[in-house]
């Protein structure tokens, strides 16, 4: 079975190594272009480049694939990157966080099959690791679907669950994730092969929709539950880190634990901030204690090291 694999980040790039691992030939990969990244802002190919790059494969990186973009170049890109397609010789392509739309004109080429890490239809969209963890999920999973026009509504060839442990981050389950969708796409492709996979239609019921992560959103709001802020700090590792401001400055959360406390105190008060109790703050219900931090241009610092460089007793969180 011929495959082309269409990816960027490293959630992508364990599908693609354990695709290539299995014996699939995959004579050409899409991935979105070079970007900018590190201190130095030099443009960085993605991880699924640079693996199609260090084995041989052909690599494509169109802007757009829709072929009626307004956008002069992108059209064009797009139509060198569908006449790159049609002229090809595949059986399927596998999707995985590529992070471009394919349009009906993509689809329609042959088979495209999407590694979707969550439980479908529950979190559909961008960001479903980081909104499970944040609405306290007990597990997940990953879905490999066929795709169509809609919004990871396509009709389900295989799905498995993994449970959601309250110690992991973002990082952390989108590792287990990316390792699950690696193991179960070639399973659904080997399915598909000997001709036994069978699509089944995602429910009606409990659909909801992973909206993209933005910066604005990793503030730390101290009116709300420990619990709540909590999950919000391990959803947002690494991605894009919770925060609050403390005279002005602004401060990295990298990890909390919820505590019972008694209500009174006025929501992101310290508690306490020393070496024996931690950094302990109010919040509308209970308490949270902050186990690793980072001031602007330092480093991620367990509380006892960080309160040695940036004391916080008698001070309040913004």
């Amino acid at each position: 079975m011929k495959v082309v694999f269409a990816g960027t980040p490293e959630f992508a790039a364990v599908a693609l190594r354990a695709l290539h691992a299995a014996g699939f030939e995959i004579p050409l990969v899409l991935t979105q272009p070079d970007r900018p990244a590190g201190r130095g802002m030099q443009l960085q190919a993605s991880p699924v480049k640079q693996f199609a790059l260090a084995h041989g494969i052909e690599v494509l990186q169109p802007l757009s694939l829709r072929m009626d973009s307004k956008d002069a170049q992108r059209a064009s890109e797009a139509r060198m990157a569908h006449e790159r397609l049609t002229s090809l010789d595949y059986d399927v392509m596998v999707v995985a966080a590529y992070g471009l739309i394919l349009p009906r004109s993509t689809l329609d080429i042959q088979p495209c099959i999407n590694i979707h890490g969550s439980l479908l239809p529950r979190w559909r969209g961008a960001a479903p690791i980081h909104r499970a963890i944040e609405a306290g999920d007990v597990e997940t999973g990953v879905t490999i679907m066929q795709m169509e026009e809609g919004l990871d509504t396509g009709p389900m060839l295989l799905i498995e669950k993994i449970a959601i442990e309250d110690s992991d981050t973002t990082g952390t389950l989108h590792d287990k994730l990316a390792a699950l969708g690696g193991r179960m796409i070639v399973e659904a492709l080997c399915k598909m092969a000997a001709g036994e996979a069978i699509a089944q239609p995602q429910p009606e019921q409990g659909v909801t929709y992973a909206a993209k992560i933005t910066k604005d959103e990793a503030r730390l709001d101290f009116a709300q539950s420990a619990a709540k802020l909590s999950r919000k700090v391990r959803a947002f590792n690494p991605f894009p880190g919770a925060h609050a401001l403390v005279d002005g400055v602004t401060i990295k959360v990298w990890a909390a634990e919820p505590q019972p406390g008694e209500p009174g105190a006025t929501p992101g008060q310290v508690l306490s901030a020393d070496a024996q109790h931690g950094i302990v703050v109010a919040c509308g219900e209970g308490r949270l204690r902050l186990t690793e931090l980072q001031k602007p241009g330092g480093k991620r610092l367990p509380a006892a090291e960080f309160l040695k460089g940036f004391p916080l007793e008698k001070k309040a969180f913004e």
